[in-house]
């Protein structure tokens, strides 16, 4: 992920997608940290206020399996397109 990227954001816990985001700064990386040692300053575009009220990540073709133990994961268009479609439809 690079500056100017748009993302999905995702409560693992609830497994439930809850936001978009602009990627608004450059990737950090701090080698101290054996996980999660990348980090990266966001933008929220759209959130859900309420994780009780986000969709769940399954429903946007997204596996929960394909999530645990990274940071982040690359989406296919479809995949990031129906979570931007879910997201939204969960802030109204």
């Amino acid at each position: 992920m690079q500056r100017g990227d748009r993302a999905i954001l995702y409560a693992s816990v609830w497994q439930a997608i809850f936001g978009v985001a602009d990627v608004a700064g450059d990737p950090e990386h701090d080698p101290a940290l054996n996980r999660w040692s990348w980090r990266y300053a966001i933008r929220p575009v759209s959130v859900v206020t309420d994780l009780n009220d986000a969709p769940p990540v399954e429903a946007a073709g997204i596996f929960p399996q394909s999530l645990w133990r990274h940071s982040h994961i690359r989406l296919t268009d479809e995949q990031f397109d129906s979570a931007c479609k879910l997201i939204e439809a969960a802030t109204k």
